[in-house]
């Protein structure tokens, strides 16, 4: 199994400056970190490093997008934008999307890093491939930074796989605690991509990411919201998993699977109320290369969103970024046993019952 890697240290170098969590500060706000710092990425690649992981993987060398790729998703004015504030210090892009000196080209490495690893993915020059990316892509839209994403990388990436690496259907599985709504409005018209999202209702955004939201047009059937109750621990995520996801491609049989993959769907996290473990994580990251084994081959590609807890998010990306390469470096997370019988990881029946109402979408995928 050839698992590609992508990273560059200028990810480490977008500043999202001083902040609350997300909110500015400024009195009675006392300034702290922003959420979305450095930290959990570089944690990520160090325990790769330590455990003798990361020597196991192929890496692949990201390069920036061009113009004409980011307008695969994005309007020229939103280029032009992010690109205006290249130069600038700690200046707010859109909602809750932070900036510093430099931001524009290290935005552009990482959706030129996701596209590289489309190509040895699509290539078959590795099987499957994570792309350990900063600044995260899914909540761009196509006008407005927002959600501490600048360009869409997952989006354009996809739209990349179809326009000109002559994919007929892609598929995005997005867990990151967050709906992914840049991806679902680069898609929802578009029958050519299935995507799928599961994430803690109403978080951010709070006015999407809703069962209803289900594709228009040439789209329709082809977007499933997965909005589950918070507090859902690794229960409710295998049976959404089990019941609606793995249905729902092996229905649509893609070419390729893409997944928008956060970390801030587990226990600990400071911006998500959801209870999902290392072993959680790994489960659901099995599931998804048996289906794709039968569905496409195998290939899968994997680009970091979010996840701050710095602590526990390094274990969680270990142990999915493990499973893709089929290695057991012998690392055992030590928050699994405390956050892994947290009560209520069992699928609770108000969690079922979110479930059962999704599953009716999956007659809607022709």
């Amino acid at each position: 199994m050839k698992t590609g890697i992508v990273f560059h240290e200028l990810y480490l170098w977008h500043h999202t400056g001083n902040h609350a969590d997300y909110v500015p500060y400024g009195f009675p706000v006392e300034p702290f970190h922003h959420s979305e710092s450095p930290d959990t990425k570089r944690r990520i690649k160090n325990l790769m490093e330590v455990s003798g992981l990361y020597d196991r993987l192929l890496p692949i060398v990201p390069r920036k997008a061009t113009k004409e790729e980011i307008l695969f998703f994005h309007t020229e004015n939103h280029y032009e934008h992010i690109r205006s504030l290249n130069d600038s210090i700690s200046v707010n892009a859109g909602i809750s999307a932070p900036t510093g000196i430099g931001s524009f080209d290290i935005a552009l490495l990482s959706t030129g890093g996701v596209i590289e690893a489309i190509d040895r993915v699509i290539d078959g020059e590795v099987d499957n491939a994570y792309a350990l990316v900063r600044p995260p892509g899914h909540h761009a839209m196509p006008n407005k930074a927002m959600g501490f994403c600048l360009f869409g990388n997952a989006a354009i990436a996809g739209k990349y796989a179809l326009q000109k690496k002559g994919l007929n259907k892609i598929a995005f599985v997005d867990w990151d605690v967050h709906h992914g709504n840049g991806t679902q409005t680069a898609f929802y018209k578009d029958s050519n991509a299935l995507t799928i999202s599961i994430h803690q209702d109403r978080n951010f955004p709070t006015n999407s990411g809703f069962i209803s939201e289900n594709g228009e047009g040439n789209g329709s059937g082809y977007n499933i919201n997965i909005p589950l109750p918070p507090g859902s621990g690794v229960g409710a995520y295998e049976a959404a998993f089990d019941r609606v996801v793995i249905p729902a491609l092996e229905a649509y049989k893609p070419d390729l699977i893409i997944v928008p993959s956060g970390f801030d769907g587990g226990a600990g996290d400071p911006i998500g109320r959801q209870m999902m473990t290392s072993e959680g994580f790994r489960s659901l990251t099995k599931k998804l290369m048996l289906s794709a084994e039968e569905i496409c081959n195998g290939k899968i590609l994997m680009t970091h969103e979010g996840g701050y807890s710095a602590a526990t998010v390094p274990f969680l990306a270990h142990a999915v970024i493990e499973t893709l390469a089929q290695e057991d470096m012998g690392i055992k997370d030590p928050f699994q046993n405390i956050i892994g019988n947290l009560g209520q990881q069992e699928l609770q029946p108000h969690q079922d019952k979110l479930i059962s109402e999704v599953e009716n979408l999956l007659k809607n995928i022709k």
